[in-house]
């Protein structure tokens, strides 16, 4: 994927209606001057969720996923914190994951969720805060993240909305160098204890599915409490949209839900 590729990618804005009305939108600025959106669905206060969007660590940012984090704050009333982190290839790692840290430490939310690589980001600070010995939050919300760097997993090849060799470039741009993918892959940390309590949702027909399920499965190997649901029909970004299609079910199917 060339550079006039990236170029397109980051200039091209996701044709979706605007999310619902809440009763504050405020724009501000975290210590270190990162960009940050706090969306508040209730005067009132209410727990507080840090987003980090997804994007392959190369595009996204406040506006791409407004909608999104409209939708979560609405829905599941929480505040939501989004936060315009450092893109590849020029930042590449740690440089998000550096500042998904920083706002973590900043505003100690309850909880932090993240979409692809925004979820990757989202775990990962987790993992850095627990080397660190610093509070990690309550809950972590994952969804389809990009969990093994290495490609390794089967559905990486027969995966929809978001294909393989784009998935590659991704992550070449994030951690050039592919000796270093392996350190760089939550699925393959040594040890997954002391992470908070996960909800992880994967979608029956993405690229990211296998290594999502089976990070869902180490983590429960290791104690975690864990909520893993797999989304039959969605594809990848499936969280964007306002009205996913589902395949008409069959007589006597039914969704799938691990727990």
């Amino acid at each position: 994927m060339s550079d006039t590729r990236l170029l397109e990618l980051r200039a091209r804005t996701p044709q979706r209606p605007p999310g619902p009305e809440l009763a504050q939108v405020l724009d501000l600025t975290s210590p270190s001057g990162l960009r940050l959106r706090r969306y508040r669905p209730a005067e009132r206060p209410r727990p507080l969720m840090v987003y980090l969007h997804g994007g392959g660590w190369v595009i996204g940012d406040l506006d791409s996923h407004d909608r999104t984090c409209r939708r979560i704050a609405l829905e599941c009333d929480v505040e939501v914190l989004a936060v315009d982190y450092r893109l590849a290839p020029e930042h590449p790692c740690p440089a998000a994951l550096d500042d998904a840290v920083e706002v973590l430490r900043w505003a100690r939310p309850v909880a932090v969720a993240g979409d692809s690589s925004g979820g990757y980001l989202a775990t990962m600070a987790c993992l850095r805060l627990r080397d660190e010995g610093c509070a990690v939050p309550a809950l972590q919300v994952l969804l389809c993240p990009n969990t093994d760097l290495t490609l390794s997993c089967a559905s990486v090849a027969s995966g929809s909305g978001l294909d393989a060799d784009t998935l590659a470039w991704f992550v070449a741009q994030w951690v050039p160098e592919p000796a270093a993918r392996a350190a760089a892959s939550p699925l393959l940390s040594p040890n997954l204890y002391g992470l908070p309590t996960t909800l992880l949702v994967t979608a029956e027909n993405d690229a990211l599915r296998d290594e999502g399920d089976a990070y869902a499965a180490r983590l429960a190997a290791a104690g975690v409490r864990v909520v893993h649901r797999q989304e039959p029909g969605l594809e990848h970004g499936f969280i964007q949209d306002a009205s996913p299609r589902r395949p008409r079910p069959t007589t006597g199917s039914s969704p799938t839900s691990k727990r």
